[in-house]
């Protein structure tokens, strides 16, 4: 069962690498496992992560939580860190309708999902 739910994660997260995917500018916090929250901005966001500033250098593996206005804390893990950014692949897929949620409230209004 985890197998085929990781698999389906995969598959997920393969295909939307290749997503569109609208520029952002969304305040937030950002903490790594052991660490203290600190401000970011998240600037690409998909439903299976993001990119955000990360001025302290993260590390490949390392859990963190990223919480956005209005939503609940969202588990990942960084994939990359480069020049103070850092990209990030959720713990849990984000719901295409929170995904789009985002969108409409702080991206590009006219972004629609493609089918």
């Amino acid at each position: 069962m985890i197998h085929q739910s990781q698999d389906r994660y995969s598959l997920a997260a393969q295909e939307d690498r290749s997503a569109p995917r609208a520029k952002l500018a969304i305040p937030g916090q950002l903490r790594a496992s052991g660490g203290r929250a600190f401000q970011t901005v998240v600037h690409d966001l998909s439903v299976s992560g993001f990119s955000a500033a990360a001025l302290n250098r993260m590390h490949e593996g390392q859990l963190c939580w990223l919480t956005m206005p209005g939503l609940e804390s969202l588990q990942a893990q960084v994939v990359w860190w480069e020049k103070s950014m850092v990209g990030c692949a959720f713990s849990e897929l984000l719901s295409p309708l929170v995904h789009d949620s985002i969108l409409a409230r702080f991206g590009d209004p006219s972004y629609q999902r493609p089918f």
